[in-house]
């Protein structure tokens, strides 16, 4: 069943995706139940393959210490596998971990491969969160950075549109990626942007002027006007310098940004999140609120925009500076 599963599902974590044994050991009716809750189950991709991964690793875990069936797994080896990850790894990743775990038994349960869900009744570990980790710009910087983009070729103009859309827009980067030409549009004379956030939102924006001056030239300059449903980032035409019909991936934005920064002489290691956390710091420096910038990042709660507010760094800094030996 396995390959013509495969085949048949297509939603899979990776090309490379492997059952792991405990799986390919049971019969068809548990090997079905496992792909589906990836391929049927969970709509994100990233969610996909994180999941994939915890659960891979997980089962391995489990049958390197003789566990010898799905059935088998008890909320023991759960809370071992857990407490291991503890001391090795992060508590967010052994958090993340768990939750994967957990919602793949729950829909084993439901799917009657297992008669109760073992992780159910395991505790993660403690972790409270009140400063995000993303490192972010100071506004003279990111200015520099967008600055010292070559814009006289087309792999600078869509580099200069990515990151502005991210710093004005407080865009993630899975929705700048997601975009096509038709996300860039007019409305009451203003150019705007369409943002597909997580869980099918739809999130619409006006832009800020700059950021309508670097996508009107990026859109002009690349030729991208006529066909609106193709993707609005895309890779480079090897040998061409020409825009491609491939989306660009997350990685490859994540290189183009580091390659970037170096070439600004930015040495702080930034990745493709720190320019939501920059802008959104930067907006509540020149006094915007709380409740508009998590309206404008799509936020459902002020507590995850709270995260993104770097202002507090600062203040420390300059508490840091009045320790005088």
């Amino acid at each position: 069943m396995t390959s013509v599963g495969l085949r048949i599902l297509g939603r899979l974590p990776s090309p490379a995706f492997a059952l792991p044994a405990l799986i390919t050991d049971a019969d068809e009716h548990a090997q079905l139940r496992f792909l589906e809750f990836f391929a049927a189950n969970i709509r994100n991709p990233n969610t996909r393959r994180a999941y994939a991964r915890a659960t891979a690793e997980f089962l391995s875990w489990c049958e390197v210490r003789g566990v010898a069936s799905i059935a088998g797994v008890q909320p023991l080896h759960v809370a071992g596998y857990i407490e291991e990850l503890t001391r090795k790894r992060s508590a967010p990743t052994a958090k993340q971990r768990l939750a994967a775990i957990r919602h793949l038994f729950d829909w084993l349960v439901i799917g009657q491969v297992v008669p109760g869900n073992p992780a159910a009744s395991v505790r993660g570990p403690s972790h409270i969160v009140k400063r995000g980790k993303t490192p972010v710009l100071a506004p003279d910087e990111a200015r520099r950075l967008i600055d010292a983009i070559d814009v006289t070729t087309p792999a600078g103009l869509r580099d200069r549109a990515l990151i502005a859309l991210m710093v004005f827009s407080f865009a993630r980067i899975g929705a700048a990626l997601a975009m096509r030409v038709e996300d860039v549009y007019v409305q009451n004379r203003r150019l705007w942007v369409r943002l597909h956030e997580k869980g099918g939102k739809r999130h619409d924006m006006p832009c800020h002027h700059n950021l309508e001056t670097y996508l009107d030239a990026y859109l002009d300059g690349c030729d991208l006007r006529e066909n609106r449903k193709v993707s609005l980032f895309r890779t480079m035409t090897r040998g061409t310098g020409r825009l491609s019909e491939t989306p660009l991936p997350q990685a490859n934005a994540f290189a183009m940004v580091r390659r970037r920064a170096t070439a600004a002489g930015i040495e702080t290691a930034i990745g493709n999140h720190s320019f939501r956390a920059t802008g959104i710091t930067a907006y509540l420096k020149n006094g915007g609120t709380l409740e508009k910038a998590a309206a404008m990042a799509n936020h459902a709660s002020t507590r995850t925009t709270q995260l993104y507010d770097r202002r507090t760094d600062e203040m420390s800094l300059d508490e840091v500076e009045r320790v005088l030996i």
